[in-house]
């Protein structure tokens, strides 16, 4: 399952009114994990930055100046997102400012999935409060390169914050040259469909037990099934 983490920042608050894209930072998950993918872009607008703004992001006009439109980085931008999820940090903002960039060159409005963290968090922490600096420091991830908000690694906090929401961090075993696990991949009958099956041994098995007993909180014993 792949899910693109999203962030965007911009010359104000209200793309109504004239506001627009000056960077757009994205983090790619494939079934909860970060695959070390992402793509980051600045935009040349045609608008000063507020004053708000730039104590903010930390960017100059000047320093835009030098950049590529929003339309000439669109390409790259919808061939990195595909048809994929968005998560997204206050969602109704992001989209907005990137629908109406698509509309100001005459593309259509994005129809991916988008799954909103905001609103998220506030059911599975039962929070009003759910910027992303409260969350980050609820779930013990590290601000400290934060000093200015910047899109990409906005949309790196945010991957984690995510992870954390969906159950906690994921563990990933390396499987290559592993002396225990028997790899064997074999074609299912009537179909082309390659299958890779992998027998666990015991003490991988005993490993992963004692991994979930020091998950705190799963996500798991949050439901009744």
């Amino acid at each position: 399952m792949r899910e693109i983490v999203i962030d965007t920042e911009t010359t104000g608050l209200n793309y109504k009114s004239g506001d627009r894209i000056i960077e757009v930072g994205c983090v790619e998950l494939n079934n909860y994990i970060p695959t070390g993918k992402t793509l980051q872009f600045y935009c040349k607008p045609d608008k000063k930055i507020s004053e708000g703004a730039k104590n903010i992001v930390g960017i100059s006009d000047d320093f835009l100046e030098n950049q590529k439109t929003f339309e000439e980085n669109q390409h790259n931008f919808m061939d990195f997102i595909q048809k994929d999820t968005l998560v997204i940090h206050n969602s109704d903002f992001d989209i907005g400012f990137l629908n109406n960039e698509l509309s100001l060159i005459g593309k259509p409005a994005l129809v991916n999935k988008v799954i909103d963290t905001v609103a998220l968090a506030r059911k599975v922490l039962n929070t009003r409060v759910a910027n992303l600096d409260y969350l980050c420091r609820r779930f013990n991830i590290d601000l400290s390169d934060r000093a200015y908000h910047g899109a990409l690694l906005d949309s790196q906090l945010l991957a984690s914050v995510y992870l954390e929401l969906r159950g906690g961090k994921q563990f990933s075993m390396n499987l290559e040259g592993s002396n225990n696990l028997k790899n064997t991949i074999y074609t299912a009958k009537n179909d082309n469909i390659q299958v890779k099956k992998i027998n666990i041994s015991e003490n991988d098995i005993f490993s992963h037990n004692e991994m979930l007993k020091k998950i705190k909180n799963p996500i798991w014993k949050k439901f009744n099934y």
